[in-house]
């Protein structure tokens, strides 16, 4: 189990947010990530990982304005002081937090510029290396996110080169990637060397193992024996989230 951590993002969204930190600790699990969580005080947050004994393994960089549109800054070349700020907030609730990973969301902006998105990254990169942080960048599919400037693995790959700076890093979504290319584990095999998170759910219906097309039994025994981090559960539970683990038992990590 200590192989995994929860997305309480997308996982027990039968209760509120701060209740799911102990449905986490019930159904087994010492890691969590979650994708925004500045809708909450630092202080809420760290009693409930306090409290339950868990760690926070990933948050997201503040996206904008969520509601509106928004799916990250980072790209946009009209908001790069907001991004600023937004590096700054999740700097700050990762420290406070315990956590070495921020996921920072590219933009869907029609205006998104490739040179701003590396511009910033770089600017991120930086400051967030002075805390022992790693950056991530990860490429969403246009099925689930129409005109999302970061959709390819290898312009992923090609920007993540281009910044330069040893702690950014790719976050490699195997249903992400399955949509965008197939092949996704042949294709985490092509980009290994540059993933410092992975993160999954089936596909095409995004829910747990085992109710869609993947072949997550293969998957779960590469990554096994050859991927040394934790894996992200970020998957929207087809029934009720207690009853999504039944694949858990059929996989030996």
């Amino acid at each position: 189990m200590d192989k995994f951590s929860i997305n309480l993002s997308t996982v027990f969204t039968e209760v509120s947010f701060l209740e799911r930190f102990k449905k986490a600790k019930e159904a087994g699990f010492d890691y969590v990530e979650c994708q925004f969580p500045y809708t909450y005080t630092i202080e809420e947050i760290k009693k409930e990982l306090n409290q339950n004994q868990l760690s926070m393994e990933l948050i997201n960089l503040p996206p904008g304005h969520w509601e509106k549109g928004d799916r990250g800054l980072a790209a946009d070349p009209n908001r790069i002081e907001e991004f600023r700020k937004s590096v700054e907030m999740g700097i700050v609730y990762a420290n406070s937090l315990g956590v070495k990973k921020i996921h920072c969301m590219a933009s869907k902006h029609p205006d998104s510029s490739l040179e701003v998105l590396k511009k910033n990254l770089l600017y991120a990169g930086t400051e967030m290396s002075k805390h022992g942080m790693t950056l991530l960048i990860e490429p969403i599919n246009t099925f689930d996110m129409p005109g999302y400037f970061l959709n390819d693995i290898r312009k992923a790959s090609d920007i993540i080169h281009q910044v330069g700076l040893p702690n950014v890093k790719l976050q490699f979504d195997f249903y992400h990637i399955e949509r965008i290319h197939g092949q996704s584990l042949s294709i985490f095999q092509t980009y290994a060397g540059l993933v410092a998170h992975v993160q999954f759910a089936d596909c095409p219906g995004r829910h747990e193992p085992g109710t869609g097309e993947m072949d997550y039994k293969e998957i779960f025994c590469y990554l096994q024996k050859y991927y040394k981090g934790r894996i992200g559960m970020e998957y929207v539970p087809q029934g009720r989230s207690a009853e999504s683990f039944a694949w858990l038992k059929e996989v030996a990590l």
